[in-house]
């Protein structure tokens, strides 16, 4: 008898009905007579019902057993390897889904040179709601997107008065980044978590991306960016302002609240939906 029995499929809640990511570190993840279950360093247990979580972050000082990472894939939960306060994004589980179709959708219309720039066109009409992105190339749309995003970081940063002088960052040290830049890093690392974890669950493939090429998450980094305007961003340049002692912690907490009240999670699987219908706009 498995110490966690396999939930049925039916019984597993989809993406959209599943609570935002949890963040563990330092501790120890493992499975008894019943559930999922974490030990924290400074002793803490607290059984975790991971078959209602849409992604688990697991972090520096984290340990695992070969029981608890089955149990996830079990119930259909992702698994994200993070650095320290969940600024780095190492790896992720592969998720079982029960069905390929998503993903050979996905790779017939990557493959295929027209369906390719439908799909890239369909994210940027999510982005500007007044122009016709059919009259536009990709390229084009890119830099337009440049601007528009430009803008909208000086725009965040007079509405909550935060001094705003551009995206920069020091990735050997941290500490030498100034605070909103902290903020803007550590809520997209979140939000990447929260949307490789949907991707994911619902079938399709992280590398193959239509915006963005480069790196091993491009699709993951294609979908988050349709969102951070209302998520990563605002929830950024709100805490900087309140200039909380700990911002990595204060922006994830801003940003969960964000996803909340925007119902991120009800509608991105839609939205992922859509991108791949039939070839008409």
């Amino acid at each position: 008898m498995p110490l966690f029995a396999t939930p049925p499929l039916a019984s597993l809640p989809p993406a959209r009905e599943r609570w935002t990511p949890l963040y563990l570190e330092h501790g120890r993840l493992e499975v008894d007579d019943s559930s999922v279950k974490w030990i924290g360093a400074d002793g803490t247990v607290c059984h975790l019902p991971v078959a209602t979580l849409s992604c688990l972050l697991l972090g520096p000082g984290v340990s695992t057993t070969h029981a608890a990472i089955k149990s996830c894939a079990d119930s259909n939960t992702p698994i994200a390897w993070v650095g320290e306060n969940n600024l780095r994004f190492y790896a992720y589980s592969i998720t079982p889904t029960h069905d390929n179709a998503n993903a050979r959708l996905h790779a017939a219309c990557w493959a295929d040179k027209k369906r390719h720039t439908l799909v890239a066109r369909r994210m940027f009409r999510q982005r500007f709601a007044d122009i016709d992105v059919f009259r536009h190339s990709v390229n084009e749309l890119r830099g337009m997107e440049g601007i528009r995003v430009r803008a909208l970081y000086a725009q965040m940063g007079r509405d909550y008065g935060v001094t705003w002088k551009g995206r920069d960052y020091n990735t050997s040290n941290w500490n030498l980044s100034d605070a909103i830049n902290r903020a803007v890093s550590a809520a997209n690392a979140s939000l990447y978590a929260l949307t490789a974890s949907v991707c994911l669950s619902m079938g399709y493939i992280p590398s193959l991306g239509f915006v963005h090429a480069a790196g091993t998450l491009p699709f993951i980094y294609d979908i988050a960016d349709l969102y951070k305007h209302e998520t990563s961003i605002p929830a950024a340049f709100e805490t900087a302002a309140a200039a909380p002692p700990d911002i990595e912690s204060a922006v994830r907490e801003a940003l969960k609240t964000r996803i909340e009240t925007t119902g991120l999670l009800k509608r991105m699987p839609a939205d992922l939906t859509r991108l791949f219908e039939p070839d008409t706009p």
